[in-house]
């Protein structure tokens, strides 16, 4: 099988997943972010506390004590999931922006008529992730919902467009 299609069905899978669990998909996602902040802190305090010896100005201690919040929210979104639940508000704002610029970057970078179209539902569905980020404080589930749509419409898209 082609990548797109591999890409197409698992993107297709992933978003039904999203959509069907979506209590358990941003307990996943929460872990997921928390492993790749904690994975990246350590590197950074690494890279902060060796630059240290080489470098003499503030840029060592910058990146270290980035190093070392990362690790601390690395932690935080692992284990105290229902701590940062204020955060999720946060979250969907950041992903709706990432679904605009994926959506206009989308609608200049490709010229097929499918690709735009996708293009513009990740535009549009980016646009209602922010405008439902005051719901999301107290019912984190649309975030998952509107990224289980997302990635079903990028999977047909990709299997659709060859």
């Amino acid at each position: 099988m082609e990548a797109n299609k591999i890409g197409g069905y698992g993107s297709i899978i992933l978003g039904l997943i999203f959509i069907l669990f979506p209590m358990f998909s941003t307990g996943l996602v929460s872990i997921i972010v928390g492993l790749s902040l904690l994975f990246f802190g350590i590197s950074a305090a690494f890279m902060g506390w060796n630059m240290r010896k080489e470098v003499s100005n503030a840029f060592p201690n910058i990146i270290l004590a980035i190093g070392i919040i990362a690790i601390i929210f690395g932690f935080l979104f692992i284990f105290y999931i229902d701590a940062l639940s204020f955060l999720i508000g946060l979250q969907f704002y950041i992903v709706g922006f990432i679904m605009i610029v994926f959506g206009i970057a989308g609608l200049f970078s490709n010229l097929t008529r499918i690709s735009t179209f996708s293009s513009i539902l990740v535009l549009v569905m980016g646009i209602i992730a922010i405008a439902l980020a005051i719901f999301a404080i107290n019912q984190p589930v649309y975030i998952a919902i509107i990224i289980g749509i997302v990635l079903i419409i990028e999977g047909v898209s990709l299997l659709i467009s060859n």
